[in-house]
């Protein structure tokens, strides 16, 4: 079901060789539509509306053998409006005919697709072309791909109006400008110089879809959102979209919960429908969850790389498409000297009594850090604080290991009742002279009684 298309190529004058070559895309038809939904109905072109209305009954006679076949003509010889609504059948309403049309240009070329062209060439003059070695190629802005070469078994003859035929395909991987390069050597006539004839087929390869990807972490899971979009101006039915996660990760796909019946279902994945996503600008979202293979291996150990997508799809018509994207990295923000965090806050506080929010501060890296001097900033007045410390406004912290951690405990007290935030606890290294962000807030609940 392919046709060819005439492609928009430039070569050498044909004035100047006996030989010449024709390249023609083969890509698959389209379904003819047709433009005039609301389609005309004969009569109307011999009988108005005012003609054949209540004022005047009478229908000429030479139109009724014609009205006769219309479905608008009445059992009781009257033409009845309403039933041009009618649709004798049910393919009428989507304007199509069943008749396929075959591109008229060179149409479109997309990443991932197969570019399979019909290259002809032409003998127009009146002497045989012997010893014909052809060669076509595709040269991009990175390399050069050959398609075919018949240096080792030449065309021994194209007789004068006569013609050699053959078909070239290409997987297309790269984006950007595409030369399609036919060269062709041979001798005419009586003479026994070789002629070299080159001519070149320029087009571009555009993108048919592009991935968004964003990715966050959370504690020890990492999730990865992927929205992909159509660039195309046909319908895409996605048949894959699979994430290969890196040799450090497991990545399993977030999906809404499918009815009963389908998800028990034997036949569930020998009939699985692609996804749908519309022409000009179409989007389908899909989110991963991502875990790390060893328990005790942290993020940072796993390197910044997740995985990559792979993905095919069909046209319309049933045209394959695949595209990998690159590695996706983990943009991990980078890692602290010092980790301070809360282990453990009294559920419920008492109005201006004294209580302990249990913290540890990690050394994450190899050397000993500190001392450390831990208190809460001074950005707000102690008259608006409705949580202060109790006792000395800084707690001062010993060295601490390479590696290890060491908890503590800060006493404060609550000035007012009901959700209050402990804000502000900051940390100072005292040699390093380095003071490092504040711990994020704490809630807590505080009760009069």
């Amino acid at each position: 079901m392919s046709g060819p298309t005439a492609a928009a190529g430039a070569g050498a004058s044909p004035g100047q060789h006996s030989l010449a070559f024709r390249v023609m895309r083969l890509s698959r038809p389209s379904m003819h539509a047709d433009e005039a939904v609301l389609r005309l109905n004969p009569t109307d072109l011999f009988a108005g509306e005012d003609l054949i209305s209540d004022a005047n009954p009478q229908v000429p006679s030479n139109l009724l053998d014609l009205a006769s076949s219309d479905p608008s003509f009445a059992e009781g010889g009257e033409f009845d409006f309403r039933k041009r609504l009618f649709i004798d059948n049910p393919t009428d309403a989507m304007g199509l005919q069943g008749f396929l049309l075959l591109p008229q240009s060179f149409g479109a070329i997309y990443l991932g697709e197969t570019f399979c062209s019909y290259i002809s060439i032409n003998n127009s003059s009146s002497y045989e072309a012997r010893d014909v070695i052809i060669k076509a190629e595709i040269q991009t802005e990175k390399q050069r791909i050959l398609l075919l070469d018949t240096s080792k078994s030449p065309v021994e003859s194209i007789r004068a109006g006569g013609r050699y035929d053959f078909i070239v395909e290409h997987d297309v991987k790269e984006l950007g400008a595409h030369t399609l390069v036919c060269t062709a050597l041979y001798n005419d006539g009586d003479s026994t110089e070789r002629k070299y004839l080159p001519q070149f087929f320029k087009f571009v390869v555009a993108n048919p879809i592009s991935v968004r990807t964003k990715v966050r972490n959370f504690k020890d899971n990492t999730f990865l959102e992927a929205c992909i979009e159509n660039h195309t101006k046909s319908n895409l039915y996605m048949d894959q979209v699979e994430f290969e996660p890196a040799p450090q990760w497991t990545a399993t796909r977030l999906e809404a919960d499918e009815h009963a019946s389908f998800k028990n279902s034997k036949t569930r994945d020998l009939l699985k429908q692609p996804v749908f996503i519309r022409a000009n600008g179409g989007i389908c979202n899909y989110l991963y969850l991502l875990r790390l293979h060893e328990p005790g291996e942290t993020k940072d150990d796993a390197g910044t790389v997740l995985g990559k997508f792979q993905i095919t799809w069909r046209t319309n018509l049933g045209e394959p498409g695949r595209l990998q994207t690159r590695n996706i990295h983990n943009n991990l923000p980078p890692k602290k000297d010092i980790d301070l965090q809360v282990v453990t806050v009294p559920s419920k506080v008492i109005l201006e009594q004294p209580f302990s929010v249990h913290l540890r501060l990690t050394n994450q890296t190899e050397r000993t850090v500190g001392p450390f001097e831990v208190y809460i900033i001074s950005g707000i007045s102690s008259d608006d604080r409705s949580v202060m410390l109790n006792g000395l406004q800084k707690l001062v912290l010993p060295l601490v290991e390479g590696s290890d951690s060491i908890n503590f405990d800060l006493n404060m007290v609550a000035t007012q009742v009901g959700v209050q935030r402990i804000s502000g606890i900051t940390v100072h290294a005292v040699q390093e002279k380095k003071v490092y962000d504040p711990l994020q807030d704490i809630e807590i609940f505080v009760d009069a009684e």
